[in-house]
């Protein structure tokens, strides 16, 4: 099978990592008799520096011409005096919105080998736990009305849904949750908010109509943050709203010990979507061959799985990253503290390709 896939690079960390990942891709699909085309675009701060804005049109229609897109980052202190409408994460929104992405799915799972390094009680940590956090990505109170008085002494943001914003996303976790282990949890806020009232009812009617093999329940958001803490072995895939799933995931990432082996997807009604690690630019280390690329090798198998329906090829690359970091190998960002002998980000990248070939 012939796959085109957009690379859009970004700034700082992003070009490094990327090409990285082109490396893994193009070794898996010789493994499994697949052609993987890349065209690159430019995003974000590089962009306004090459066209003078952060998303260029031949951008947007090289994105929507592939048939899946691989981001690193945008993003930087260079950009940080631009006018906020020529910021480069306005190259993000303008991605997701040409896209019609509405759904994020953020896994957080604990790798064995780095469970020493996981901020839990080592009790909690050593029970493992790999959830799925898909949050509802165009809507909700980030996307409401917004606004000040005349005065300007009192502001307002408005949350609001429709059944349809929530059913469709409501879809994507519960065909997710048929991929793991079958059981979602729905998170609101139902006992305060009228739309999670209707997020509520709208998830259960599906449930109870579409979905009747997966196991629901509810929680409510401060339970759920409460609950990752507690026991985030209880999970496997939660559905929530923009804002609760913004803080949840940003939550989830961190028990597992690193942001920097932290993949994530952004998906629509095709089969298109864009795999982006959740960590930023990096420019401070931009350049210097320290940039950790396991989140965007993970992103990238998380393309194969979800866009591209090759289980057994993300399996593979999957497996190839928990390999290495079972024998020990680190990078700077996830070395244990006094470790010498850790690897430059160029070095991980060909500890992974030795586990493919």
């Amino acid at each position: 099978m012939k796959y085109n896939i957009a690379l859009v690079p970004g700034d700082g960390i992003g070009p490094e990592i990327v090409g990285a990942t082109v490396e893994v891709l193009k070794i898996t699909a010789g493994k499994f008799g697949h052609d993987f085309a890349f065209n690159t675009y430019l995003a974000g701060g590089s962009a306004l520096d090459e066209f003078g804005v952060p998303l260029p049109q031949e951008t947007v229609d090289g994105c929507l011409a592939s048939d899946s897109v691989l981001l690193g980052a945008v993003g930087g202190p260079k950009w940080d005096a631009v006018p906020n409408h020529m910021r480069p994460e306005k190259a993000l929104l303008g991605l997701r919105k040409a896209l019609g992405l509405y759904t994020n799915l953020r896994p957080a799972a604990i790798q064995p080998a780095l469970a020493e390094a996981c901020v839990l009680r080592p009790d909690i940590a050593a029970k493992g736990f790999d959830l799925m956090i898909v949050r509802e990505l165009t809507g909700g109170i980030y996307f409401g009305d917004r606004g000040r008085n005349e005065a300007g002494d009192a502001a307002y943001d408005t949350e609001a849904y429709s059944v349809m914003e929530i059913e469709r996303v409501a879809r994507r976790a519960f065909e997710t949750a048929r991929r793991r282990k079958g059981h979602l949890t729905s998170v609101d806020k139902a006992n305060v908010l009228e739309t999670s009232r209707l997020w509520r009812e709208t998830v259960h009617r599906l449930g109870e109509t579409e979905y009747p093999d997966v196991r629901l329940d509810d929680m409510y958001v401060d339970n759920a943050a409460m609950q990752i803490i507690r026991d985030p072995s209880f999970f496997d895939v939660l559905v929530t709203s923009n804002m609760f799933g913004d803080i949840l995931s940003d939550e989830a990432s961190q028990v597992t010990g690193s942001i920097g082996l932290l993949a994530s997807a952004s998906l629509g009604d095709s089969s298109r979507g864009m795999y982006e690690p959740i960590h930023g630019s990096a420019p401070d280390i931009a350049g210097k061959d320290l940039a950790n690329p396991i989140a965007t090798v993970l992103s990238a198998a998380m393309m194969l799985r979800y866009s591209f329906d090759l289980a057994e090829e993300a399996d593979y690359i999957e497996k190839a990253v928990a390999d290495v970091l079972s024998e020990g190998w680190r990078t700077a960002d996830i070395k244990a503290p006094g470790q010498e002998d850790w690897l430059r980000g160029s070095e991980m990248r060909d500890k992974i390709l030795e586990k493919l070939v």
